[in-house]
C-alpha cells in the first residue's frame, strides 16, 4: 500500500514538474528545447537570405516565378496567341512570323537564361544543403562518441557489480573513426563499379 502511494506521489510530482524528470510539453505545444531550435534555425535562414548577393536574390525570384503555374499560363497564352496569329487565325492581326523562326529563337534564348537562373539557385541551395549535411555529420559523430562513452561507463558499472555482459558491449565501447568508414565505403563502391 505504501509503495502504491509513493508511486502515485512520484507520478504526481513528475506531472507537476517538481520531480526528477522533465515535464512533458502541453498536448498542443512544443517543448522549450524544440521551440528554441526552431527559432535558431529561422534566424539562421534569415541571416543566410540577408547575406545573399543581389544577383542570387534576383535569380531566386526568377526561379520561383518560373516554377509556378502563373508562368505556365502566361506562356500558354503568349505562345498560343503567337501561333494562332501567325497561322492567320486571329482576325485583324497580320502574321509577323509565319515560319515560327522568331518564336523558336525567343524560346531558345529564354531557355538558356532560365536554365542559368535555375543553376544559380541550385548552387545556392546545394551550398546550404552541404552545410546542413556537415552539421548532421557533426551531430551524429558527437552522438556516437557520447554513446560510446556511455557504453564504456555501463561496462565499468557492470564489471564492478559482477554482472555478466555480452561481448557486443565491448564492440560498442570502441570509438568509430569516420575517415575509416568513408574509406571502406569508397572501396566498396569502387568494387561494385568494377564488376
Amino acid at each position: 500500500m505504501g509503495a502504491q502511494r509513493s508511486n502515485k506521489e512520484a507520478c504526481a510530482s513528475r506531472r507537476a514538474g517538481t520531480g526528477p524528470t522533465y515535464p512533458p510539453p502541453p498536448p498542443h505545444g512544443l517543448s522549450p528545447v524544440l521551440e528554441r531550435n526552431i527559432r535558431a534555425l529561422q534566424r539562421r535562414r534569415q541571416s543566410e537570405e540577408q547575406e545573399a548577393t543581389v544577383e542570387e536574390r534576383v535569380a531566386e525570384r526568377i526561379t520561383r516565378f518560373t516554377g509556378s503555374m502563373r508562368f505556365v499560363y502566361l506562356h500558354v497564352a503568349l505562345f498560343g496567341f503567337w501561333v494562332l496569329a501567325n497561322l492567320g487565325w486571329v482576325p485583324g492581326v497580320p502574321a509577323w512570323d509565319p515560319s515560327f523562326v522568331v518564336l523558336a529563337m525567343v524560346a531558345s534564348v529564354e531557355a538558356i537564361f532560365l536554365s542559368t537562373f535555375v543553376l544559380i539557385s541550385q548552387n545556392r541551395m546545394g551550398a546550404a544543403a552541404d552545410k546542413r549535411a556537415d552539421l548532421d555529420l557533426q551531430i551524429s559523430l558527437l552522438a556516437e562518441h557520447e554513446i560510446t562513452r556511455l557504453a564504456t561507463l555501463v561496462a565499468a558499472i557492470a564489471d564492478r557489480m559482477d554482472v555478466k555482459t555480452d561481448a557486443d558491449l565491448e564492440e560498442i565501447a570502441l570509438d568509430v573513426a569516420p575517415e575509416t568508414v568513408l574509406d571502406e565505403l569508397e572501396a566498396a563502391e569502387s568494387g561494385v563499379e568494377q564488376h
